[in-house]
């Protein structure tokens, strides 16, 4: 069976002896959501599912905690927690690893040299000392720079922050570690979410058990999705004006930049776009990049044979690229994808017939998300079709001899590209 590895409890950072930094914490969080998906639990984003668990999936949960959190635990400082890191990701059957464990944020220095458990004890006798300290590294991003296969839950803390504040500081951290799903709680305000690669936030409730329970949800779903990886070739970018892209493509997108559709965060955009060229060629959007200097950034030629062989020439694809390949596989008479992160508008007047599709169930990029996005995509006029992905984006699609500007007319009367699902982040 595959292993859900989950991490709780804090950790201590070395001072002197009888002095260290710590990160209180003591495993609550990691016991309940062990609990959960040992035993069971009702599905809150599903209730019609029966009670669910690990098990269902193929998985066994693998719960660990720091000393700190459980008294004969090994794990005691960040040095120990990095190196049980390494030997999940050197694990074949690591699966998933939930990392709830409160890192201590800084080491101390002490005379120049680093702090030591067994140090000269500091002697209150002498009066004051000055401790001197400095960031501790971040071990979550290890992971999946090694082990893309690998799923991985992050928690981020902030103190008396915003929604918003919160929001944001969780999505930049998510993005910054390539993560799949970011708790963020605040200590203050009690306020908890989920936010996901899609730049949006589930169950934002002060209720912890129902967060905790809608995270149970969303990772016993997006556990059993499945991609296909794309194989980067050296080659030279397609040019934006290369005659390949049809007007009607480059005038929409266009259009969609210049309205703010595609709004950076770490300085990359989300959101995709693509022409089919042939039955086994797409150009499409290139991955982490800012679209806002798309005529010097161009897009990427893929080559693709069925659903498992992909072939990528100079750069890495967008993750939308399983989405568009599904769609133009399964709508033959459509060759043109866009797609961005802006909410409908409250007075959408296609709203009816704009289809829909939930996207809690899946992450951009795996084969479930693709074949939602092609069985909820409605015709809307003139050729042109629509689904929106619920707190994610619309997917429009249409033939490369459709009229832009109908394209643009529709988008405008339907969607708010000057604001973003999950809340505005600023560049």
């Amino acid at each position: 069976m595959k292993k859900i590895h989950i991490l709780g409890g804090g950790t201590f950072s070395p001072v002197a002896s009888h002095m260290a930094l710590s990160a209180p914490a003591f495993g609550s969080t990691a016991r309940r959501l062990a609990n959960y998906l040992n035993m069971g639990f009702h599905d809150i984003l599903d209730p019609t599912r029966p009670v669910r668990k690990a098990g269902d999936i193929g998985c066994e949960v693998v719960r660990t905690l720091t000393k700190m959190a459980e008294h004969d635990s090994p794990l005691v400082t960040n040095a120990d927690v990095a190196a049980h890191i390494e030997q999940l990701i050197a694990d074949p059957d690591t699966r998933c690893i939930i990392m709830n464990v409160a890192l201590c944020d800084y080491d101390a220095v002490i005379d120049g040299g680093p702090g030591d458990f067994h140090g000269d004890r500091f002697k209150t006798s002498e009066g004051d000392r000055t401790l001197h300290i400095t960031p501790a590294e971040k071990l979550i991003g290890r992971i999946r720079r090694e082990r893309k296969d690998i799923f991985v839950v992050g928690f981020k803390t902030t103190t008396n922050a915003t929604s918003d504040e919160q929001y944001a500081t969780a999505l930049k951290a998510l993005k910054r570690d390539s993560l799949n799903l970011m708790v963020a709680n605040d200590t203050v305000t009690r306020n908890n979410m989920i936010v996901a690669p899609e730049e949006t936030r589930y169950s934002e409730t002060t209720n912890r058990d129902d967060m905790l329970r809608a995270l149970c949800s969303m990772l016993m779903s997006r556990l059993t999705n499945t991609y296909t990886r794309s194989t980067v070739l050296d080659g030279p970018s397609v040019a934006w004006n290369d005659p390949r892209v049809p007007d009607s493509l480059r005038t929409v997108v266009d259009h969609c930049i210049e309205r703010g559709a595609y709004k950076p965060v770490n300085g990359v955009t989300a959101g995709h776009f693509a022409v089919r060229v042939d039955e086994g060629t797409i150009l499409t959007s290139k991955r982490k990049q800012d679209f806002n200097r798309l005529p010097e950034i161009g897009l990427v030629q893929v080559d693709y044979e069925g659903g498992n062989r992909v072939i990528a020439h100079g750069a890495k694809p967008s993750v939308g690229g399983q989405s568009q390949r599904i769609v133009f596989r399964e709508h033959e008479d459509l060759d043109c994808i866009v797609h961005f992160h802006s909410p409908m508008r409250q007075d959408a007047p296609d709203v009816m017939a704009i289809g829909t599709a939930e996207q809690w169930r899946n992450e951009c990029g795996s084969h479930q998300c693709g074949q939602a996005t092609s069985r909820g995509l409605r015709p809307v006029g003139n050729g042109i079709h629509a689904v929106m992905l619920d707190n994610h984006g619309p997917n429009i699609v249409f033939p490369r001899n459709a009229d832009p500007q109908e394209v643009i007319a529709f988008i405008e009367r339907n969607f708010d590209l000057t604001a973003k699902t999950g809340g505005l982040v600023a560049a």
